[in-house]
């Protein structure tokens, strides 16, 4: 536990719990946001071809699982760790300079 804290730069056992209930509640609810919202485009599983339709919901599920995770960590508190954690995630993708983080 001590290395993820000195990691994560963060203080208490509460925070990695509060951290990580918010990777889960994020990654469920992007899964679930993105079959609504590729059936409101007009993909529907039954009518389209599945590797159109399971290839535009995986990519869909990316940019709303970062706004979500931004979303669900200030709502839990964990703002700040989660804006550096994010940003540092789209430096690494190359984004970064993209977005000019």
């Amino acid at each position: 536990m001590k290395k993820l804290k000195t990691r994560w730069g963060i203080n208490s056992n509460w925070q990695i719990l509060v951290i990580l209930l918010v990777f889960a509640v994020t990654g469920s609810t992007s899964m679930k946001l993105a079959g609504p919202l590729v059936e409101f485009i007009g993909l529907y599983p039954e009518s389209s071809h599945w590797f159109v339709y399971w290839t535009l919901r995986i990519l869909l599920i990316f940019p709303i699982y970062q706004v979500l995770l931004i979303s669900f960590g200030w709502l839990f508190g964990q703002f700040r760790f989660f804006w550096a954690f994010e940003k540092k995630m789209l430096n690494r993708m190359g984004m970064g300079k993209l977005l000019k983080l």
